[in-house]
């Protein structure tokens, strides 16, 4: 990975990581702020090419199809106001890159961050994750394990001799249905927690008595608790389990909204934050010590659905609110 100058905007240095590019000032500001978008989508579904229309609803003119809101909205102002801002009051570091929508192990923002980790130096940090064009701070943590009920195998016939796996889940089932998410107030910002079960499998045949059940289980946290906090509950609220398997964990990131840049950017913004309640990977800028909070064009709640859409006086006003901040004079 070898840094270059860009053609077309001569006030970058670019390295490119495969499909993921990050494009860096080196004007020697004394503060750096890290601005990243993913560049992938879910998959279509009837709904590409993207085209401009009048939203049925709301009358306002929108850009409709697939990706229009998670999130290339948002990267296409990111690069509008890349190439526009060459003497930026903050040197930037502009990052987009691939594989958000998949695996964690093949995220593209991780990758590099492992191979080239000088290139993620900054005081601040903005994913441009929908959000409606104000400031959601932070984000939940997430888990997933598998809750495993054990049985006896028989003969359906002779049910009597076998263990039903399937009817001991309904203890944990009935748990998870019983449970009251707390709303954790962190650093000014409301999280709402949640945990679901989100897939069960078990059986063997039509005739036979089942001897395992597995329970998929979620469980959304609020940045108040760390990663190992947040398996220790899971593991003691399904205590009676057979075996509890943590499969996947991230942890979340605190709001970071008591940096200097961060209540610079919020004034620039004009409304008040909120809290991101799914995982985003500002989490991988907290993880570094780096406060980092999601901005971006388009309704969360439209993310991945098949009217998928974002006025575009929500773009425009998206990237006036960057450039406001971003240039001389106001984010120092």
């Amino acid at each position: 990975m070898r840094s270059r100058r860009s053609s077309a905007a001569p006030h970058l240095a670019v390295v490119r990581d495969g499909d993921t590019i990050v494009a860096r000032t080196e004007l020697g500001r004394p503060r750096r702020v890290a601005i990243a978008g993913h560049l992938d989508t879910v998959p279509i579904a009837e709904n590409l090419p993207t085209w401009e229309t009048t939203d049925p609803l709301t009358g306002e003119t929108v850009i409709w199809g697939r990706g229009t809101v998670d999130m290339k909205a948002g990267v296409a102002v990111q690069l509008a106001l890349a190439l526009e801002l060459a003497e930026p009051a903050v040197d930037l570091t502009w990052i987009w890159y691939d594989h958000e929508e998949v695996s964690s192990e093949l995220n593209g923002l991780g990758r590099v961050q492992r191979r080239r980790p000088e290139l993620f130096e900054a005081d601040f940090a903005i994913l441009g994750e929908p959000s409606n064009g104000t400031i959601e701070g932070g984000c939940n943590g997430t888990l997933r394990a598998r809750v495993t009920m054990l049985g006896k195998r028989a003969h359906s016939a002779r049910a009597w001799a076998g263990v039903n796996a399937i009817h001991r889940a309904a203890e944990m089932l009935e748990r998870l249905a019983r449970f009251d998410p707390e709303t954790v107030r962190v650093d000014g910002l409301d999280y709402r927690e949640g945990l679901n079960a989100v897939r069960i499998s078990g059986g063997v045949a039509g005739n036979v008595i089942p001897d395992r059940c597995d329970i998929e289980v979620n469980y959304r946290f609020a940045p108040s608790r760390d990663g190992a906090e947040a398996e220790a509950f899971v593991r003691a609220f399904f205590a009676g389990a057979d075996e509890v398997e943590i499969v996947d964990l991230a942890p979340g990131a605190r709001p970071g909204l008591d940096a200097p840049l961060a209540q610079a950017f919020v004034r620039a913004v004009g409304r008040e934050p909120t809290a991101k309640f799914g995982w985003t990977d500002v989490s991988r800028f907290a993880e570094i010590g780096i406060p980092a909070v999601n901005f971006g064009p388009g309704d969360p709640s439209l993310a991945h659905a098949d009217d998928e859409r974002v006025p575009v006086a929500q773009i425009e006003a998206s990237a006036a609110a960057l450039r406001a901040w971003l240039s001389a004079g106001v984010a120092v």
